[in-house]
């Protein structure tokens, strides 16, 4: 793999179904294995804390990136490689686009359409050019697809929109696509280590 450093956005919920821990798990051990940095939010909980764990288990460099009013309620993960403490949510997802060359977005709730959304328009506006892997686990992310393409439908979006991102429907294919991703120069002001 010679993407450097990955970033994975996804739930911070304890109470999803094992079906997605199991992912995430895989996600965060095959991310380290290949020898690349994880990035993420920097928490202990739900998927969030299952991916870090798992990329620290096989001997992975993880890099957390947590808004002080987060830490406060005592989510962080004390256990990784390193931990960014930032004023706010802004801070905290630009500071994770700048450390990360490739993008995969599991199973999550609004924070992760929050990121989902951002991380799409800033490919939109070339603000980067990274890959963007979806990981459609079990039809999970089928609604908003229907959305991308009724978006295109009705002249919001453009056809040309929907290689903004790529589709993947097992962690197989989510490695696959890390690792067959053909790097191509960047055009905006977002760095990432390539």
């Amino acid at each position: 793999m010679h993407l450097s450093s990955i970033c994975v956005y996804c739930g911070s919920s304890n109470d999803v179904a094992e079906k997605f821990k199991v992912s995430a798990r895989k996600i965060g051990t095959e991310i380290a294995k290949r020898g690349a940095c994880l990035v993420y939010g920097g928490g202990h909980v739900g998927l969030m804390g299952v991916v870090a764990d798992a990329a620290l288990a096989v001997g992975g460099s993880v890099i957390g990136i947590i808004p002080e009013h987060i830490r406060a309620k005592e989510v962080q993960h004390d256990g990784l490689t390193e931990l960014h403490v930032v004023p706010n949510m802004h801070t905290r997802k630009r500071m994770m686009v700048e450390r990360s060359s490739a993008f995969v977005i599991l199973p999550g709730g609004f924070g992760t359409l929050d990121e989902l959304f951002e991380i799409l328009t800033w490919k939109k506006l070339s603000l980067h050019n990274k890959p963007i892997i979806l990981f459609n686990q079990d039809g999970f992310w089928d609604p908003f697809l229907a959305l991308v393409d009724r978006t295109i439908e009705e002249k919001f979006a453009q056809p040309s929109d929907r290689v903004l991102f790529q589709v993947v429907n097992s962690v197989e294919e989510v490695m696959d696509a890390l690792d067959n991703y053909q790097a191509k120069p960047e055009t905006g002001i977002l760095t990432g280590r390539m």
